[in-house]
């Protein structure tokens, strides 16, 4: 498990609305909300089920951002992915992003990346989790988009 891992909104908003948000914690003792992505759950009121996590979890820190890198803005990213960048980048931390744009942007840049499924992958493979298949089902009835190909090939890296 690292130190520490930088989270966008997407996987924190998914795992959160799944009830899933513990397996975090495979992977990082604390994890970074830039304060940018916080502004954005928080916008979402405070009886929201992240927004909440934000207030009771102790190990989901809001960091405030360095400023934004020129070879990050060059991709015009939204502020939480730039932000997500940014943090990971400058602690040499893990970035966990789901979207696409902000995902080759941290690859171009070197950063350790990981999205939504990956999380529920690894804690399946480190025996966290007994089957990826139903935690994959909460994820997508909180709102993650897999398509039918992404998800089988997910499965049966697991032996799904």
């Amino acid at each position: 498990m690292g130190e520490r891992a930088v989270i966008n909104a997407s996987p924190l908003i998914f795992l959160a609305r799944g009830g899933h948000l513990g397996l975090l914690q495979v992977f990082a003792h604390e994890v970074w909300v830039p304060e940018a992505v916080a502004w954005e759950i928080r916008q979402r009121g405070p009886g929201d089920v992240t927004a909440r996590a934000l207030v009771t979890t102790d190990w989901l820190v809001v960091k405030p951002v360095p400023a934004i890198d020129v070879a990050i803005a060059e991709w015009r990213l939204g502020a939480g992915e730039s932000a997500t960048v940014a943090l990971a980048l400058t602690h040499g931390t893990e970035a966990i992003i789901d979207d696409l744009a902000g995902r080759k942007c941290a690859e171009s840049l070197g950063v350790p990346l990981r999205g939504t499924l990956g999380i529920v992958l690894a804690a399946k493979q480190r025996g966290v989790i007994p089957a990826a298949r139903p935690v994959i089902e909460d994820l997508v009835s909180a709102g993650l988009y897999l398509s039918r190909r992404v998800l089988d090939d997910a499965l049966i890296r697991v032996g799904e």
